[in-house]
């Protein structure tokens, strides 16, 4: 298997640059996932490492040789395509076995490959259909047999899992992950949903119109987002963020975040950080799990009393979401399903801020 480095990589189409700038190293064996919204570049980055397009400026290396001018099948790569791109009047043997054929490997190899293949991803009874007699689920991993026989460095997956239902696309993720961790390859994955991104990836890069925003593990990008957009994308739902100003009350030395409707006392070491920032407006960062009703408060939090209007709410069986309103502004609270809430009643919200994130509002980088 391989390692991946992209240097300097940009993609141009006349003004437009879909990938800018790119410098990324991927580990070998690793689980990378790309994520970001549509058009941040990350299907194109796929492909300019795939060679399906040509590279604008920079340096594409797998296993420490260039490839920018290799052509796609000498890259020693394998790509799943969001669409399968099966052959239909192939069966799922032929379909897995094409691209072995066209390298004129022996027969008995490809035999032995496909079986192993089809084994390992349990469509062993389906070799004889064609794709039309398959569901969605089994032409997605009649794909990944076909990318798997060819035993190469490096497999590219391109939302491969978009076209499945909801509970299917649950299963594949946990057999995508179970597969990475028995082949020992190095898998790039694509995908705009976060929750993809971090229940499957070692490492996830999260990209906007082309630009690389932070590279890291998922739960490190969940507790440390280096700015807004990183933070509002990775989460569901999405961090919510006010207007605000860090104010100090000079007899007892304590800092506020001061929103106009409401004031929230700083922990005394994340107040002592910002110090030099008092009097600055700040955007004010706080995930929706972290404000609790004040009936149910978790044990251990540095709590700040917040009082909110319900606007309306969403019964989700083990947890509810309450859409509330302070200063005129909606936010979501993740609260205890035993959470009585009325629309247009008043409810009194704990704020855990030990997690909460600040960041400049002109910048939008994280300040702490």
């Amino acid at each position: 298997m391989a390692s991946v480095d992209y240097e300097h990589v940009t993609k141009r189409w006349g003004d437009v640059v879909a990938v800018n700038d790119l410098t990324l190293h991927i580990n070998d064996k690793e689980f990378m996932v790309y994520v970001g919204p549509s058009g941040c570049g990350k299907s194109t980055s796929l492909r300019l490492l795939a060679g399906l397009e040509e590279i604008s400026e920079g340096i594409i290396k797998i296993e420490d040789k260039i490839v920018n001018d290799v052509p796609p099948k000498d890259r020693d790569i394998a790509m799943v395509f969001q669409s399968y791109a099966l052959y239909p009047h192939m069966t799922v043997f032929d379909n897995m076995a094409f691209g072995l054929k066209l390298r004129k490997v022996p027969k008995q190899e490809i035999q032995k490959k496909v079986k192993e293949a089809a084994d390992l991803l349990g469509i062993s009874n389906l070799l004889d259909r064609k794709p039309k007699a398959l569901s969605g689920g089994q032409r997605q991993r009649v794909a990944l047999g076909r990318a798997i026989v060819r035993n190469p460095k490096v497999f590219l997956l391109d939302e491969p899992l978009s076209n499945l239902d909801a509970k299917l696309r649950v299963e594949t993720r946990a057999n995508l992950t179970r597969l990475h961790k028995r082949l020992e390859a190095t898998f790039i994955y694509v995908t705009h949903d976060q929750v993809e991104a971090m229940t499957m990836a070692d490492r996830i890069a999260v990209l906007r119109d082309g630009i690389l925003q932070q590279v890291d593990a998922p739960q490190v990008l969940y507790n440390h987002p280096t700015n807004v957009f990183v933070a509002g994308f990775i989460g569901s739902p999405s961090m919510n963020f006010f207007d605000a100003t860090l104010v100090e009350e000079p007899d007892a030395k304590k800092m506020h975040i001061d929103g106009g409707s409401f004031r929230l006392e700083l922990p005394p070491d994340v107040a002592e950080q910002l110090r030099k920032y008092k009097g600055q407006q700040v955007i004010f960062g706080i995930r929706p799990e972290d404000i609790h009703s004040a009936e149910f408060v978790p044990p251990n939090i540095i709590a700040a009393p917040l009082q909110a209007e319900v606007d309306f709410y969403e019964l989700m069986g083990n947890e509810i979401f309450i859409y509330a309103l302070v200063g005129g502004k909606q936010f979501i609270a993740r609260v205890d399903p035993r959470t009585k809430a009325t629309p247009g009643q008043k409810i009194d919200l704990v704020v855990n801020m030990e997690n909460m994130h600040l960041f400049d509002p002109t910048t939008e980088v994280a300040l702490v």
